[in-house]
């Protein structure tokens, strides 16, 4: 499961996107909009600021803008920035490799085989869906 936070930085990077190119958003608008603590978001946009995601303008005219176009940013980078590796176990972590304690065999461990096919099917799919994608009414949903 995603974090809040992390949940909190695509509806605010939806928003900016909904905005259109080079519009800004105040945070106020934003936290009010999307129903995010306005405290909270400030951390969160900061986090997305740093690494160059988005930007920020100042004065009466300010506010947050999307620094990249939104075709260029992949759930997947916005997920690891917020939450971290996407692994679900730590022996398939490609960025927080750590093998298994109770782990005595890791090439024939039948659970880390499936794990990984769970694996490399998620960071496919978000590593190939965009902001863009997201704001796209034809992204198809599906239901648990």
């Amino acid at each position: 499961m995603i974090s809040q936070k992390s949940k909190y930085a695509f509806r605010a990077l939806v928003a900016l996107v909904r905005a259109g190119p080079g519009s800004t958003r105040m945070i106020s608008e934003i936290s009010r909009e999307q129903a995010i603590p306005k405290k909270f978001l400030e951390q969160i946009l900061l986090e997305l600021k740093r690494a160059g995601i988005v930007t920020s303008h100042r004065g009466r005219t300010g506010g947050y803008a999307l620094l990249k176009a939104p075709e260029e940013v992949t759930f997947g980078e916005v997920l690891r920035l917020i939450d971290g590796p996407l692994a679900l176990l730590p022996c398939l972590s490609k960025i927080a490799y750590r093998r298994c304690e109770d782990c005595r065999d890791e090439t024939n461990c039948e659970i880390r085989r499936v794990f990984a096919r769970v694996a490399d099917a998620t960071r496919q799919v978000l590593d190939s869906t965009t902001l863009a994608d997201a704001v796209d009414s034809d992204l198809e949903v599906l239901e648990a």
